[in-house]
């Protein structure tokens, strides 16, 4: 068999190594779909709190400024939670 001269086979070297590295990723992105998959029950809990009574008074406490200021609450910006709703729906190719 014959040796490998680099400038002959070139194409083929770069060709193999983005096969290579188009492999890696989608396995990696596999992987992580996978683990979103395991999310699915936290992401319907977050749902139903975003469309309930709750999210709604906690909302309005917050713009009341009842809320302690050291309280994380991305979870009451309207836009944070729709945003994680609709990319999780977009990312298991639900999206309308």
């Amino acid at each position: 068999m014959k040796k490998t001269e680099d400038k002959e086979y070139a194409h083929i070297i770069k060709m193999e190594s983005i096969l290579d590295e188009a492999t890696q990723l989608m396995n990696e992105l596999e992987d992580k779909l996978s683990e979103l998959e395991v999310l699915e029950p936290e992401i319907k809990e977050l749902q139903a709190y975003y469309e309930s009574s709750q999210w709604k008074e906690d909302f309005e406490k917050d713009e009341r400024g009842e809320l302690p200021e050291d309280l994380k609450r991305g979870v009451l910006s309207e836009d944070g939670i729709y945003n994680v709703l609709e990319r999780y729906k977009e990312l298991r190719g639900e999206a309308k």
